[in-house]
């Protein structure tokens, strides 16, 4: 939300800086808010990464499904009323079982205190390798999950990059001969488009999830994500079409055209790049951190 929306309100305001106190003023408010900012994030901002012992385990979503009567996990196996079939393996719900009974009577690790937080460094949190962990992103890119990623996440996001190019070159010259303020605020377009794409993919991404395990006999599959690249489809390919088109006869279609078709753009990016983070959390938890990142 921080991100893509602050990304298409700035140039709102940009546009008005500039025509007001001039365009270096834009670079002056972006060093004086980051100098103003940086003693916030020393002393507000503590270090969070926590070292998490080899027999705390990591449940796989797989082995459990959802108990139809009180949309409950339980194990692949059980019938929903704490026994599980002869016929399955049980040991998912017994390694779980286990689990949570050792988790409960290990003692919490001591709470640092707010100096400690202060440390500009407090120790590494991993026993690998420094070398293996600074080149470890390289070789993702290769695995179909993280490409296909980005391959969703940074095309629209590149399309959109284009059409903010093409923005600025359609309107502040011939026909509508826009200056500054205005070209800035045809960004609130993509604006309410990022907005109504975060609320379309928080709407959307458990429903979907949940009508797709009722389907599945109450098995959750990480695949289940994916089905939001649809949304993504239909808006991002609407955009981009109804925005060439419009902008090309902008002596016809005016201005509101071309900014409604660039919010549907930045729409179908934002819920593209929900789906795919999502997939990429629930499918590949061994490496998620690395490949969102």
């Amino acid at each position: 939300m921080a991100l893509f929306g602050g990304a298409f309100m700035t140039p709102v305001l940009v546009g008005k800086i500039t025509a007001t106190i001039g365009w270096q003023w834009s670079f002056y408010l972006i060093a004086i808010f980051a100098g103003a900012l940086l003693p916030l994030v020393f002393f507000l901002v503590p270090e969070t990464a926590f070292v998490r012992s080899e027999d705390q385990i990591v449940i796989e979503a797989s082995s459990y499904r959802l108990d139809d009567r009180h949309g409950s996990p339980i194990a692949n196996g059980s019938n929903g009323k704490g026994t599980t079939n002869s016929s399955s393996n049980p040991s998912s719900f017994e390694k779980y079982r286990d689990h949570m009974q050792h988790s409960t009577s290990s003692p919490p690790p001591p709470k640092t205190t707010f100096v400690q937080t202060l440390l500009p460094f407090n120790g590494r949190k991993t026993d690998a390798n420094f070398f293996k962990l600074l080149l470890r992103p390289f070789p993702l890119f290769f695995h179909p999950a993280v490409l296909w990623a980005c391959l969703i996440q940074g095309t629209l996001i590149g399309w959109t990059v284009f059409l903010g190019v093409i923005l600025a070159a359609t309107f502040l010259g011939p026909p509508l001969w826009f200056n500054e303020v205005k070209t800035g605020y045809m960004y609130v377009g993509p604006f309410v488009g990022a907005i109504i794409g975060f609320v379309v993919s928080g709407l959307l991404a458990d429903w979907s999830a949940r009508y797709l395990i009722k389907k599945n006999h109450g098995v959750f599959e990480p695949e289940f994500r994916i089905v939001l690249v649809v949304v993504q489809l239909v808006f991002g390919c609407a955009g981009l079409y109804g925005f060439g088109i419009t902008a090309e006869q902008v002596s016809r279609y005016g201005w509101f055209l071309p900014d409604f078709f660039f919010a549907c753009v930045v729409g179908g990016m934002v819920v593209g790049a929900v789906a795919s983070a999502l997939y990429i959390v629930d499918a590949h938890r061994s490496f998620r951190s690395t490949a969102l990142f």
